[in-house]
This record gives C-alpha cells, structure tokens and sequence, in this order.
C-alpha cells in the first residue's frame, strides 16, 4: 500500500508499521480514514444514483488496468513473490488447500483442476495482481468514483488476468442462474454487464483478453475450494 501511494493506484494513507509483536501479539499496521461506500450488496449501493453506478462500473475496470500497470520494480516490489508460473502454483496451492480441508468427496473439482492444468495459457510478464480485486473490497466515493482499493493481503507477482477473471465471477448480472454473490449490487440499473467490464479493461490496459473465460473458469474454481 506504501509503494502505491505516489502512483495513480487509489489506496488509503498508511500512518506506520509496528513489527513489534509485544504490543498486540502480531505485526500490524494502521491506515489513514477514508471516507466512502462499500457496495456489499443491492441494498447498500442503492446509495448510488443510477449515474454513480456506472461511473463505477468504468472505474473498476479501468483501476485494475492501472494496478497492472505499475512497474513492480519501480515502486520497490520487485520482490512481492515469484514471476513465473502464477497459474500453475495457484493450483497446486488451491488444490494442496482442498485435498487438507475436503470434508467430502466431490470429483468434479479434481476433473476441473486437472482440465486447468492441462490448458494453462502463455502467461506474459508478471504485474502486481490483488489477488481479490471485486466492487465490495473498493471504497466508493457518491459518485462512483474508487475512492481506495482494500484488500490488499493476498497481493503477489503473477498473471493480471487472474485478477480479470476473478472480478467477472463476482460480476453478477440479471438472471445469472448460479451467482456467485447474492443480491449482488452489480444486477442494479447502471452498472454495466461484464461484456463492457472486460471490453472496458481491453480497452484501458491494451492486453489480449481472448483467453478470459480460462481464468474465469479457474477464478470460479478457486471460489468452490475456498468454499468446501
């Protein structure tokens, strides 16, 4: 959060870092106030008017393609973690995690880990990714502008259409059979569909999304680990 403050990144303002775990047993760190929305659900963002909606909608996407923008090396990130091979220790990780925790016996997520693994495309140069980068972990100011990103403690080095693909499984649309959040704030009037959110982060960030619906798939996959 330090190394995006001088960038176009909005974060919150860090006051200090305590690693002195005698204080309150655990290294920890304090930001500066700031005000704005958590879009949870429907019922929150109806705090939105219909213009703040899709103002946010252009945001979230364009945001993102500003995180992935960051040159790591620049700010003193270099270091976050490992370049190469994103997909693949994320699924061995995922998968470590529910082979451990799995309290029942549900092959279809071995099925789908094993068809991912055998698809994973040619992953370009690593960015900073967020790691959980969706509406409800970004602060929104009344009119739809992110007024912070949040959440930042699964952040690494690796491929920035894992974020992309995650953000779109949490981007409910209207009449979505299977959403992936309940009373999702994104099926409101205003907020755009996810056609326009990744044509938007095309658009914005100029990448080749054309292999979107592969991390979509292991976004919605890593989602069921988590969840079992």
């Amino acid at each position: 959060i330090s190394a995006l403050a001088a960038t176009d990144v909005p974060v919150a303002p860090v006051v200090g870092l305590c690693e002195d775990e005698a204080v309150n047993g655990a290294p920890f760190y304090v930001m500066a106030f700031v005000d704005g929305l958590v879009a949870r659900d429907a019922a929150a963002a109806q705090a939105l008017d219909v213009d703040a909606r899709a103002r946010a909608g252009d945001q979230i996407p364009d945001v993102l393609a500003r995180i992935h923008a960051v040159d790591p090396d620049a700010v003193g990130l270099g270091d976050l973690g490992r370049r190469e091979g994103y997909v693949e220790r994320q699924l061995k990780r995922w998968y470590g995690q529910w082979q451990k925790s799995r309290t029942r016996q549900l092959p279809v997520v071995d099925e789908v880990h094993d068809a991912l693994a055998a698809r994973v495309p040619e992953q370009g140069p690593a960015a900073i990714v967020h790691g959980d980068y969706r509406l409800d972990n970004c602060l929104l100011a009344p009119d739809g502008t992110i007024a912070a990103v949040l959440d930042w403690e699964l952040c690494t080095l690796g491929d920035p259409l894992a974020d992309v693909g995650l953000l779109l499984v949490y981007w409910t649309e209207p009449g979505d059979r299977h959403p992936a959040l309940l009373d999702a704030s994104t099926t409101l009037e205003g907020f755009p569909t996810r056609a326009a959110v990744i044509e938007r982060y095309a658009a914005a960030s100029g990448r080749d999304v054309s292999d979107v619906d592969y991390y979509v798939a292991f976004g919605y996959w890593k989602l069921a680990c988590i969840l079992e």
